[in-house]
Order: structure tokens, then C-alpha cells, then sequence
């Protein structure tokens, strides 16, 4: 396998924004008078779309109600940005600078928003790192649909079949399957290691400089 592209999920596979999005969500759920979620109900919808979030935790809830949550998560995910600084996970930005010297392209595929993406990867000095970035209104279908992945290598020119997904959900897993590429669970995020293998990851790994060893074989 000779790795050319890599595609990876953004919160919890190179950022650590758990603690930002739980408190959002939390803040949301107590300014519109939700049921109160705790830290791993909410923690479990991270990677889905931002009212899949909501419908998720919530499936009562209208259309009209969903799009009023998504409007004052975002309020409330900005204030938060001022009082929680969301970090790169350990060797992040380390184990990028390899991938580069390799000359990979990398590239990302989030269900945040694209300029939500870019403000935290530039907080985080990583914007730099990569040729293609979708977000959340960048596709029709989300994952763990294939269409992210396939419009990024429609973008960049790359098959499948020279391509790493890398996420720390089953739907990154999934969606990378989907689109017929190899896939990589991570273990520091959302999900466990026997739900990554559930979901049919390629491999799975523990550290984030795990990933030079599978790209240079």
C-alpha cells in the first residue's frame, strides 16, 4: 500500500475540542430548556452533522427547534472559545511535518463548518499543513455517506486506493470504507478501540506518531 493522501477528522482526531463542544452543548441544553445530557451522551454524537447532534440526544425535537439549536450552539461555542482553548493532540503537529517531508497531502473532512475549521486550525498554527478542507456545507450527504472523501480526491486528483482515512468515530471508519479507501481509528478520541474494530478500521492506532510507521510502509 502506498499511501499518497490522507483525510483526516478534525475534533478528536487532530483537535481536542471535547471539553469545548460538552460545554456548548450543555449551555444550549440550559438556555432553551433541555434535558440536561451528560458529558459521554454528549461526547457519543461528536463527528455527526451539528443539528444530527441535537437530533440525537433529542429526537422530539422539530426542524424548526433543531435549526434553533444549531444557531445558539454557535453563539455559545464562540464565547467559549475565549475561556477554553481547544489544543492539538499530543505529536499532531510533529507527525503532520513527517507526513509532509513524505510528500503526502493531507487533507480534512469534518462536520464542523469550513470556517469554523480554518479559525481553529490557524489557532492552532495548522492551516498551513493542508491542500483541501470540507466542511459541513461543502457536501449534500455527511457521514458516514463517501461524498466527503470523494469530493477531496475529485479536488486533489487522487484514487481511493492510494488514500488513508483517519478518524476517531465509526462514522470517519465508515465513511472512508464507503469511498473504497483504507481506514485508520484512533484511540484518543470519541470512541473505544473494540468500537473502531467494530466498524471495520484497517488499523487502529494509540499515538498519534503511530501513523508515520503505517504511511512508510
Amino acid at each position: 500500500m502506498s499511501i499518497k493522501l490522507i483525510i483526516f477528522d478534525f475534533d478528536g482526531t487532530l483537535g481536542d475540542t471535547r471539553r469545548n463542544i460538552v460545554v456548548t452543548m450543555q449551555d444550549v441544553m440550559k438556555e432553551l430548556s433541555l434535558p440536561l445530557q451528560d458529558e459521554d451522551v454528549c461526547a457519543s454524537t461528536i463527528g455527526l452533522p451539528l443539528k444530527g447532534c441535537y437530533a440525537k440526544m433529542f429526537p422530539q425535537l422539530n426542524a424548526d427547534e433543531l435549526e434553533r439549536c444549531a444557531e445558539v450552539h454557535h453563539r455559545y461555542f464562540a464565547e467559549n472559545l475565549k475561556k477554553i482553548t481547544p489544543l492539538p493532540f499530543p505529536q499532531v503537529k510533529e507527525t503532520l511535518e513527517v507526513q509532509r517531508s513524505q510528500e503526502i497531502s493531507l487533507a480534512i473532512a469534518s462536520s464542523r463548518t469550513s470556517e469554523s475549521l480554518r479559525d481553529l486550525l490557524n489557532r492552532m498554527e495548522m492551516l498551513s499543513y493542508f491542500s483541501c478542507i470540507i466542511g459541513a456545507q461543502d457536501i449534500i450527504h455527511a457521514k458516514p455517506n463517501a461524498e466527503p472523501v470523494l469530493k477531496i480526491l475529485d479536488i486533489l486528483g487522487f484514487r481511493a486506493d492510494e488514500t488513508l482515512v483517519v478518524g476517531d468515530m465509526d462514522v470517519d471508519i465508515l465513511m472512508g470504507a464507503n469511498a473504497r479507501t483504507k481506514t485508520c481509528g484512533v484511540t484518543w478520541g470519541n470512541s473505544t478501540r473494540e468500537e473502531l474494530k467494530e466498524a471495520g478500521a484497517d488499523f487502529i492506532i494509540d499515538r498519534m506518531e503511530d501513523l508515520i510507521e503505517i504511511t512508510s510502509n
